[in-house]
C-alpha cells in the first residue's frame, strides 16, 4: 500500500498551520489572485504528463433504450462492454435529462461560486466523514496539505428515501431562504440523474450477461453524492491539477462538463482528453461498481486538468448503494467466470468510511481497502 495516500486516524494535515489559514482565506479569490502556484498545490513531475490525444469513442444513444428496441439496446449494451472491459468510460446522448435543468444548474453552481467566502463557509462541513450535510471546500484543504487540487467544490448527499432531509431543507438551511431556489433545483437535477443511472444499470447488466434488472434493482434504493465543482483559473497550469489522478470509489459516476472542458482519462496506457459535449454525460466505472462485476469491468483512472484564461466547471453525481448493502458480484458472473472472488464481501458504508478517513482516493483505492479491510485493524473493527 502507498503510504503517501494512507492516512492515519483521524485524517491526519502534515502542516496545520498552513491549513488553519487556508480554512479561513481558500476560495475563488484567493487562488485567482495567485501569480505562482503555492508549493502545496505543486503535484510530482512523474504524474504531469500531457494529454495529447483526445479519445475517440462512439457515443451511446440512449433515445432508442427508452423506447424499448431490443435491437438498439444490444447494441448499445455491445459497445458499453467495450469501453468498461478497457478503460471503464462512455458518454451518453439523448439521456433524458432536459438540457434546460442542466443550465439551471450551472447558473446557481456560478451563483453559489461567486458569493463571499464568508457566505460559502456556512456551508463548510463539520468534520470530514459527514456527507449528509451541504458541504463547501477550498482546495480540500481542510483534510491535506500537499497536492492540493486547484479547486473548490460544493457536495451534498441525495436519498429518496422520505426520512432523509431533502436537497432543499439542505439549502435552506445552510444558506438561508433566498437559496430555495438553488435547491429545488438540484434536488431536480439529482432525480433526473437518478432515472438515467437505474437505466444505465440494466444496460450494463445486459452487457455482463446477467439478470437485466439485477444491478437496477440493487440500487433502487441507494443514494447518491451530488458534487459541485469550479476550477478558477491557473497561472501555471502545467503545475497542478483541477482534480489528481484517481479512480472513484463510488459505483458509476455521471458527469457534464461546461464547454471549457479539462476531463481526462488513462486509456490504452496514456491519458486521452474527453472533449467536453453539450449534448453528453460522461459515464465513468467506479471501483464499488468494479467488485460488483467480479473484477470484470475496470474502474476508471481519470484527472482533470486547469488552464490560464478561463474558470472550469462540471456537475458530478455519484451513484452508490444503500450503505449497509453488502457489495457481492451476482453470482451467475462469478459461475460464468470460473474464477475465484476477486474481491471479498464489503459494505459501501465500510469503503466509505476509509475513503473518508484513512486515504486519499487513487488508482489503487479500492486494492488498498480490500488490504485495509482484511487486516486485523482496531480502527475498522472497533470504530
Amino acid at each position: 500500500m502507498d503510504s503517501t495516500h494512507l492516512l492515519s486516524s483521524p485524517l491526519e494535515i502534515q502542516d496545520q498551520t498552513l491549513v488553519d489559514h487556508h480554512n479561513s482565506s481558500i476560495g475563488s479569490s484567493f487562488l485567482q489572485n495567485q501569480t505562482n502556484v503555492p508549493k502545496e498545490f505543486l503535484w510530482p513531475k512523474v504524474d504531469l504528463v500531457n494529454a495529447h490525444q483526445e479519445l475517440l469513442e462512439p457515443l451511446v444513444d440512449l433515445e432508442r433504450f427508452f423506447r424499448g428496441d431490443e435491437l438498439a439496446i444490444q447494441q448499445a449494451a455491445k459497445v458499453i462492454r467495450a469501453a468498461c472491459l478497457t478503460h471503464g468510460c462512455f458518454q451518453v446522448i439523448n439521456h433524458g435529462v432536459d438540457s434546460h435543468l442542466i443550465n439551471a444548474a450551472y447558473y446557481h453552481l456560478n451563483r453559489f461560486f461567486h458569493l463571499p467566502l464568508s457566505h460559502k463557509l456556512r456551508a463548510r462541513r463539520a468534520t470530514t466523514a459527514v456527507l449528509n450535510t451541504l458541504s463547501y471546500s477550498g482546495a480540500h484543504s481542510d483534510r491535506f496539505s500537499s497536492n492540493l487540487p486547484w479547486k473548490e467544490t460544493l457536495t451534498f448527499r441525495f436519498h429518496e428515501n422520505p426520512k432523509e432531509s431533502s436537497v432543499v431543507d439542505l439549502f435552506k438551511s445552510s444558506l438561508g431562504d433566498d437559496f430555495e431556489e438553488m435547491g429545488i433545483t438540484y434536488q431536480k437535477y439529482c432525480e433526473g440523474m437518478k432515472s438515467l443511472a437505474l437505466a444505465v444499470m440494466e444496460i450494463l447488466a445486459i452487457s455482463l450477461g446477467v439478470d437485466r434488472l439485477h444491478y437496477k434493482n440493487y440500487f433502487q434504493d441507494g443514494g447518491s453524492i451530488m458534487r459541485c465543482n469550479y476550477y478558477p483559473p491557473c497561472p501555471e497550469p502545467g503545475l497542478t491539477f483541477g482534480t489528481g489522478p484517481h479512480c472513484d470509489a463510488t459505483s458509476l459516476t455521471i458527469l457534464h462538463q461546461d464547454e471549457v472542458g479539462g476531463l481526462e482519462i488513462f486509456a490504452n496506457n496514456k491519458w486521452q482528453i474527453v472533449r467536453p459535449r453539450q449534448d453528453a454525460l460522461v459515464i465513468n466505472i467506479g471501483e464499488t461498481f468494479t467488485a460488483l462485476t467480479n473484477g470484470r469491468y475496470k474502474s476508471c483512472l481519470h484527472r482533470a486538468v486547469v488552464n490560464s484564461e478561463r474558470a472550469r466547471k462540471s456537475l458530478v453525481y455519484f451513484v452508490c448503494p444503500r450503505e449497509d448493502k453488502v457489495v457481492r458480484p451476482p453470482e451467475d458472473l462469478v459461475q460464468g467466470d470460473q474464477l475465484p472472488r476477486a474481491y471479498p464481501d464489503f459494505t459501501w458504508s465500510d469503503f466509505l468510511h476509509f475513503t473518508q478517513n484513512y486515504y486519499r482516493a487513487d488508482a489503487h483505492t479500492l486494492h488498498s481497502f480490500i488490504k485495509w479491510l482484511s487486516s486485523s485493524s482496531p480502527i475498522h473493527h472497533n470504530r
